[in-house]
């Protein structure tokens, strides 16, 4: 039994490493390779190319906004745009003080410090950043009891660029230190139809202009998500020998893979199905549903809830979230109106 747990994950891993390969490859290195978020871009542009001039980094940059979008492709093309190295780590990955304090001090002038998910830091580890990102310095306590002394290290100037899903749970003093902030939002359709096409492309198949829409209609409005249909659909034609991903093909392999009109996946509909079925339409808390479809709470709001929310889907209230009547009307449920939502 453990070994098969042991092979299960380590297949998994092999999975993921496999995944992150094939997403490394098809990321833009530079602004003008990058699709979508204009205004984000045109911003950056401007403020890489004066931090350039000064011979200075670049303002600590803080990018939020729901997962897929492409925070983590933004900060690789800042570094690149500058022409520096690029540290990366995560805030559930610096445990203690010593982490991070042993990350900036092998940092070389002006390069980039990125951190994922930088709302999980915890509050010890997010005093060491105030100083680091305003004085460019770390205070580290030498010794023990009486004999205790406080010393300070200087560090090179570099950029923090901090990524967040979850920018409430983030801290005012550490968010009040980050001199850009940029919020990125879902994509159109007509963006997305260009990252597909640019993504066959750098996988070199061929495919039609009506399976590329099918796909940048099917993604849940995120280039992640498109990127992953994109190498799935890929396998259905590779199976069926077909140098071309065709409307057909795309349409069989959505259906395959449980991709609905949509976008909606099984997960999806199945948490709006509870909704309406089991709790006549909401409102009900977030931990009843968490509890009902078994998956974390986290994994809803971060992974599920932004698309159902943004489409119309769904809805929050203070006394919990409620299906709308377009869920009701996309599977197939008599629409009731929900009792008790103020």
């Amino acid at each position: 039994m453990i070994e098969k747990s042991t092979a299960k994950k380590k297949k998994k891993r092999e999975e993921e490493k496999e995944s992150q390969i094939y997403e490394n490859s098809l990321r833009p290195k530079k602004l003008a390779e990058y699709i979508g978020q204009e205004t984000i871009k045109k911003n950056l542009d401007v403020a890489i190319k004066a931090a350039k001039l000064r011979k200075e980094p670049l303002d600590h940059t803080l990018l939020h906004g729901p997962a897929g979008l492409g925070k983590t492709t933004l900060a690789n093309i800042i570094s690149n745009e500058m022409g520096v190295n690029m540290k990366v780590t995560s805030g559930p990955a610096l445990e203690k003080q010593g982490d991070l304090a042993s990350i900036l001090t092998n940092l070389q002038e002006n390069d980039t410090l990125f951190i994922d998910e930088i709302h999980r830091i915890r509050p010890a580890i997010e005093e060491i950043l105030y100083t680091a990102m305003e004085d460019y310095g770390i205070d580290i306590i030498i010794g023990e009891g009486p004999s205790a002394r406080s010393m300070r290290l200087n560090i090179p100037k570099f950029t923090l660029i901090g990524a967040t899903t979850k920018m409430s749970l983030l801290s005012s003093p550490l968010r009040d230190r980050f001199g850009n902030t940029f919020k990125l939002s879902f994509y159109n359709e007509d963006e997305l139809h260009e990252i597909v096409k640019r993504a066959a492309l750098i996988l070199s198949y061929s495919i039609d202009e009506k399976a590329s829409k099918e796909i940048a209609k099917s993604c849940r409005q995120t280039p992640r998500i498109a990127n992953r249909l994109l190498r799935r659909i890929r396998d259905f034609a590779e199976v069926e020998n077909m140098k071309t991903i065709t409307l057909e093909t795309t349409k069989k392999g959505l259906t395959s893979l449980g991709i609905d009109t949509m976008g909606l996946d099984q997960g999806d509909r199945e948490i709006l199905d509870l909704i309406i079925s089991k709790f006549n339409g909401g409102p009900v808390g977030l931990s009843a549903i968490s509890a009902a479809c078994s998956e974390e709470q986290s994994t809803l709001e971060d992974v599920y809830e932004p698309y159902l929310l943004k489409i119309g889907f769904l809805e929050r209230t203070h006394r919990g979230r409620i299906a709308t009547k377009y869920a009701y009307d996309h599977l197939g449920y008599e629409y009731i109106e929900p009792k008790n939502t103020h």
